[in-house]
């Protein structure tokens, strides 16, 4: 058992903004009873920017309590649910999910964790924070994204279960602040068996780690 579903929010009201879509829908707030979740996430909930947020991959963003209770101490403010941007809050500790862990969320909803969440300027901005997109990240959890893999509704106090763990050890947290080459290749090692099924905003990342690995090793062998 991972915990448990203590929020469900989605976009409240669009604000206007600085950026470059002029408009952003980070002002998630609770709702009660039960909401409809599919492909694409919550019903009601909206994306502005869908380069950058939403999509299957990044249906449904996920934040524990003790990440906002960190931070609730740091900026000393509350830190009330929606105020990141989630679509849940939730009662685990959710960046230690491997990614493509598998979460049965209630009796029906199965989403499965694609990876982090990256803070970007529209979050700084939003909470009027300078400086704030590198001490989001330097703290390391920023929560997850997940995509549907069963279609169901979600609503507070729902139990979280973990269904299937793809068993390569990467967790979120861990890809998040090192994108170490090994882990990268544990990742695609873990896709080629069929444990896993790497999200598009996450694959980049890896080849990279991977790029690194062999270009560090050609200039070793080339020293050599």
């Amino acid at each position: 058992m991972l915990g448990a579903v203590t929020r469900v929010c989605r976009v409240a009201v669009l604000h206007l903004d600085d950026g470059s879509d002029g408009v952003t829908a980070i002002d998630k707030r609770p709702v009660d009873g039960p909401v409809q979740v599919g492909p694409t996430g919550l019903r009601g909930d909206v994306q502005v920017s869908r380069k950058h947020h939403g999509g299957p991959d990044k249906a449904v963003y996920a934040l524990d309590q003790a990440e906002a209770d960190h931070w609730a101490a740091e900026l000393d403010r509350e830190i009330e649910p929606g105020l990141f941007g989630e679509n849940l809050r939730v009662s685990g500790l959710v960046d230690d999910a491997e990614i493509g862990e598998r979460w049965l969320v209630g009796e029906v909803l199965e989403l499965e964790v694609t990876g982090p969440r990256s803070p970007c300027a529209t979050f700084a901005r939003w909470l009027g924070q300078d400086g704030w997109v590198k001490r989001y990240a330097r703290r390391g959890r920023p929560g997850v994204y997940l995509r549907v893999v069963v279609p169901g509704t979600v609503e507070a106090g729902a139990p979280i279960a973990v269904t299937h763990r793809p068993g390569h050890g990467v967790s979120v947290a861990r890809w998040f602040a090192a994108n170490d080459p090994a882990d990268a290749r544990a990742l695609l090692d873990a896709e080629a068996a069929g444990s896993l099924m790497i999200a598009g905003y996450v694959r980049p990342s890896i080849v990279r780690a991977v790029g690194r690995e062999a270009d560090a090793a050609a200039t070793t062998e080339g020293e050599g």
